[in-house]
């Protein structure tokens, strides 16, 4: 069996002992006698299961007891409309920074609901950096603010949070979730989809503080409600039983690794290398504004549309594979998500170099 670097967006690598774990498990978890895709999850064997998956959630990123971490289906993009019908219920407003696609649906979809307002944009460039705001550029009488932390097509991160004063900043953390320590208590709410750092497709994690639980607008569907959940543990309805274990596993994961302060420590380190090449590169280069890069997502380009399809199918006859960029960027795209381990950069760089020497 070969294994290839998988630098694809989402859904991405896993880390090999999750895999491996998952694979020991599959016919029976523990002394259970059925795998986890068999369990009801009203057991107390799948409880268990969930029940740390959480706290070991809660630990990792230190979340303080007065968050509700609810495990959901829908993907993140359900929760553009799960936000406003449960929090844009007082004033009726709220604010956005447009920093590229994701962020834009959660805007537009958000005007349905209620005034939706655009503070700052970086559509100018090609989304290529984050928008400078003050705390002036916010209304005090929006119900919150909402970013997109890291921006998976584009390659950009807040490595500063805007000034939002009172009004709750609510962050889609979906490509950098536990990807480096994050202040909790800085947002009213967190969101993310499972597929890039945690587990497969199928889960959405939502860590949000209590007081904004519980005025969903009257419309709001039941399943849309975060009390629906939050009350049920849940478990309201049959959640993503076995995407939620395979969370469980990279949590403990993380754990073992040290944390995520030395996950931050790893994914620096790979991103320094990548983005250390594309900066003396001759040939290729880097397409974001060096301040607001993220140690995630980096796209990088040639400036030659046929020499960025040749790059891409020599590197995946080389087993580097879906490093094609967004079609709204172009060239390449490598996602160095947490499982990506270090020597799979270290061989990137190399093929990268050879591929310049020989079509320079």
């Amino acid at each position: 069996m070969a294994r290839v670097y998988n630098f694809s967006a989402g859904p991405s690598m896993l880390p090999e002992e999750v895999l491996k774990t998952a694979a020991d498990e599959m016919l029976e978890f523990g002394t259970t006698g059925q795998s986890v895709m068999e369990m009801s999850h009203r057991s107390k064997e799948y409880q268990a299961i969930f029940d740390e998956t959480e706290a070991n959630l809660r630990e990792i990123m230190n979340i303080p007891d007065n968050y509700k971490v609810l495990f959901l289906q829908g993907g993140a993009s359900t929760q553009f409309a799960m936000i406003p019908l449960n929090l844009m219920n007082k004033n009726k407003k709220a604010d956005f920074i447009i920093t590229g696609q994701w962020a834009n649906k959660a805007f537009k979809e958000a005007g349905r609901y209620g005034e939706a307002r655009a503070v700052a944009s970086s559509a100018d460039k090609t989304y290529s950096y984050i928008p400078k705001t003050t705390a002036a550029d916010f209304d005090p009488d929006a119900d919150f603010v909402h970013i997109c932390m890291n921006n998976t097509i584009y390659g950009t991160k807040y490595n500063e949070l805007p000034d939002t004063g009172d009004v709750p900043l609510i962050a889609d953390i979906s490509s950098c979730i536990l990807s480096e320590p994050i202040d909790v208590t800085k947002f009213g709410m967190l969101y993310a989809g499972a597929q890039k750092n945690v587990a497969p497709a199928g889960v959405t994690i939502v860590i949000i503080r209590e007081d904004l639980i519980g005025n969903a607008m009257d419309i709001t569907p039941t399943m849309l409600n975060y009390v629906t959940h939050a009350e049920n543990g849940s478990m309201f309805n049959t959640p993503p039983c076995y995407a939620i274990y395979i969370a469980g596993l990279t949590f403990k994961w993380i754990k073992k690794m040290g944390g995520l302060e030395a996950i931050k420590e790893m994914n620096v380190k790979k991103a320094n290398l990548l983005y250390d090449f594309l900066d003396n590169s001759k040939m290729f280069k880097g397409t974001v504004v060096a301040e607001d890069r993220s140690l995630m997502n980096v796209p990088f380009v040639t400036g030659n549309d046929e020499l960025d399809a040749k790059f891409v199918a020599e590197s995946k006859a080389a087993g580097f594979v879906n490093l094609k960029g967004h079609r709204s960027v172009g060239g390449m795209r490598a996602s160095i998500y947490n499982a990506m381990p270090i020597e799979g950069v270290e061989k990137l760089v190399a093929f990268m170099k050879k591929f310049e020497e020989e079509n320079a």
